[in-house]
């Protein structure tokens, strides 16, 4: 179902937030977060994506990023199809003490969307909104950055590993950011 959120400028710099099916706690686990980490270099490194800010959730993602390539709907929906493919072999092939209960979730979403094959892991929307001005740009890093904090995580955003707050901070991090 469209909504309101969509890329619609592909070259423009835009909010986005990915969320699991059902808000599970999948990235509670550091196995899963490491796959997206992975992915997002790897597109940085093959798709032309320009990362600026990030955070990972138990349960969601945000980012604040653009495409070199003008195909940001692309590039996140083959981040999204690899990655949850990547975490769905994980939760099969690991000792996952929720697996049974999460699978059956991810398949029961999958079932209420005909656009699904067995399972589905992020829902489908993205939650784009296009960043225009460097004030709007600001809040959003400052939101995504505060987002551990909030959440009673970390008392210091810098001091959350998959945030992009440390690369801010001047201590380097997890992704090199594309940062002017």
């Amino acid at each position: 179902m469209p909504t309101g959120y969509q890329i619609k400028n592909q070259e423009g710099c835009h909010f986005l937030t990915l969320q699991v099916v059902d808000w599970i706690d999948a990235f509670s686990r550091k196995t899963y977060r490491d796959i997206l980490i992975d992915n997002l270099i790897f597109c940085q490194q093959n798709k032309g994506l320009e990362i600026f800010a990030y955070v990972i959730m138990s349960n969601h993602m945000h980012l604040v990023v653009r495409s070199r390539n003008s195909d940001l709907s692309d590039t996140i929906r083959d981040f999204k199809s690899y990655t949850s493919k990547q975490i769905l072999n994980a939760i099969n092939e690991e000792n996952e003490s929720r697996k049974e209960w999460m699978l059956t979730l991810f398949s029961m979403a999958a079932a209420r969307h005909k656009r699904n094959s067995e399972f589905q892991f992020w829902t489908h929307e993205n939650h784009a909104i296009e960043l225009v001005s460097n004030i709007f740009i600001d809040q959003k890093i400052d939101y995504i950055h505060q987002n551990p904090v909030r959440a009673g995580i970390v008392e210091q955003p810098e001091d959350y590993i998959y945030s992009s707050a440390c690369f801010y901070a001047g201590r380097g991090g997890l992704i090199e950011l594309d940062v002017e």
